[in-house]
């Protein structure tokens, strides 16, 4: 079982935190073809819903199979998009998700457990944003919206250029979808985050309220280091019982937003407001560097939590990774 430790408080002055990969799966369709792109992961209809990057629908994860669920309508006829097919450009990016607070699904028509999936801002094509029931419940039929107002008051907030936006994670914090940009710290654009309020968000989502109107506040920086050179930078948080933001974090070495590079170092990450209270690398997984894309809580324990992570194999014809995580701190 492959263990990392953080260097503890005597090397960092932090607290101590220790990860370990309880198991790895390689996540498939019931046809037999791959989950591509894993990004988001999100606890849905009881089991996880796994946001592909290059695709318009997710796949639905549970005990008794994998099935796919449409979030977005085709695009130009596509469901899949590929480099080597010219339709990159084209892709929708849904990177970030969060399950609807159960406080505010009473304003949701249908009223059962819903999730949002967000894109990721990074090109015009990449500002939807859905929100999904599981299939069989009422009102099973994606919420779909332009959100391009919001995404340009985000990247005003964060004093960003539209084209180096890249929000790739999310959790609810209290009121508020805490939302992270990526940024590329080698390029002077740090990782940072925004606090978007939750119930305006699914306001416009619905179509009940303009996307502009949404407010956006409480931007932070964040320093997380770099491994080997290459700045790392936020991919996906969970929100930790203490209110502390438990975040994944990759070293890729690429020079824009919408381009894959090589991953040299993956870390989980503690941050206390704006503070990196501490950081661990994450273990090797098959071998090599997983570059973990998504995270959810699948419990809270006395002395930390266990996790699922969604590892992006970077290759549209190898399946994506769910890895089991017990995280202590």
């Amino acid at each position: 079982m492959a263990v990392s430790r953080s260097p503890g408080p005597a090397a960092r002055g932090r607290c101590r935190v220790q990860v370990e990969v309880e198991h790895v799966t390689a996540l498939r369709f019931d046809d037999g073809a791959p989950v591509r792109a894993a990004s988001a992961v999100v606890a849905f209809g009881g089991g996880w819903l796994v946001a592909q990057d290059d695709a318009t629908h997710a796949a639905w994860v549970r005990p008794d199979g994998v099935t796919p669920v449409r979030a977005l309508p085709p695009v130009r006829g596509l469901d899949t998009f590929e480099e080597e097919r010219g339709t990159k450009a084209l892709k929708p990016d849904l990177e970030a998700a969060f399950v609807v607070p159960g406080d505010l699904l009473v304003d949701l028509p249908g009223g059962d457990g819903a999730v949002v999936l967000l894109g990721s801002g990074s090109s015009p094509a990449r500002v939807r944003g859905c929100l999904l029931r599981p299939p069989g419940s009422a009102d099973a039929e994606p919420l779909v919206a332009d959100l391009a107002p919001l995404y340009a008051a985000v990247a005003c907030r964060l004093g960003v250029d539209a084209d180096l936006l890249n929000l790739e994670g999310a959790c609810v914090v209290g009121d508020v979808l805490r939302w992270f940009q990526r940024g590329l710290p080698d390029a002077g654009v740090p990782t940072a985050s925004v606090d978007v309020d939750v119930r305006a968000l699914l306001t416009a989502l619905a179509g009940e309220a303009r996307p502009a109107d949404v407010p956006v506040t409480g931007e932070r920086r964040y320093d997380l280091g770099s491994v080997r050179g290459v700045g790392l930078a936020v991919t996906d948080a969970v929100l930790l019982p203490d209110g502390a933001v438990l975040v994944s974090a990759a070293a890729e070495d690429t020079p824009d937003p919408r381009d894959d590079g090589p991953v040299v170092g993956s870390v989980l990450a503690v941050l206390d407001g704006g503070v990196v209270r501490d950081r661990v690398d994450l273990p090797h997984v098959h071998g090599g560097v997983a570059k973990v894309e998504g995270l959810g809580v699948v419990e809270h324990t006395g002395d930390g939590a266990r996790l699922l992570a969604t590892v992006d194999a970077d290759d549209p014809t190898e399946p994506s990774l769910a890895v089991g995580l017990r995280v202590r701190c």
